[in-house]
């Protein structure tokens, strides 16, 4: 079963100042911090802040070439999370066929920006997230930061 998640916000890390994407469910239940590389959560906070550049970025060129070979982005799935990475699938629909293509999840977000393709995170993936989380790891520490911040907190963006 998957849950449907959306993009709450970017934020840094305020300990390791790593860009951190930050998923939210539709009914705030679920929190689902991802920390990505700088590179990525740039292309993801151009297109949360519609920012357009003058030429085509990666993610951009691949949904340009995704769409002129007739595929469709269909969504992007949070697929596991193992060693504390996580995985991701984006799921393509060319004609009648369906194809799950592996990719890095700040990838596989930033491609479901620009496809307005839906987001979903695998259950498995938020319960093993949870269990990290009550271990005292990082995303801990980070969730009991996030409970502290204000809703418009997560929407502010610096590198």
């Amino acid at each position: 079963m998957q849950t449907r998640m959306r993009i709450s916000g970017l934020m840094v890390d305020p300990v390791t100042n790593m860009p951190i994407v930050i998923l939210k469910d539709d009914d705030d239940r679920h929190v689902l911090p991802i920390w990505v590389g700088v590179f990525e959560a740039n292309a993801i906070a151009l297109r949360i802040e519609e920012i357009v550049p003058p030429r085509p970025m990666t993610h951009d060129l691949l949904h340009d070439v995704v769409s002129t070979f007739g595929a469709e982005v269909r969504r992007v799935i949070i697929s596991d999370l193992r060693d504390n990475t996580y995985y991701a699938l984006v799921d393509l629909q060319v004609g009648e066929e369906n194809h799950s293509i592996d990719a890095r999840p700040s990838d596989a977000l930033a491609l479901a920006l620009r496809a307005g393709a839906p987001i979903f995170v695998e259950e498995s993936v938020l319960k093993q997230a949870e269990n990290s989380s009550e271990q005292g790891s990082e995303a801990e520490r980070l969730r009991k930061w996030f409970e502290g911040l204000d809703p418009e907190d997560f929407s502010k963006y610096e590198m």
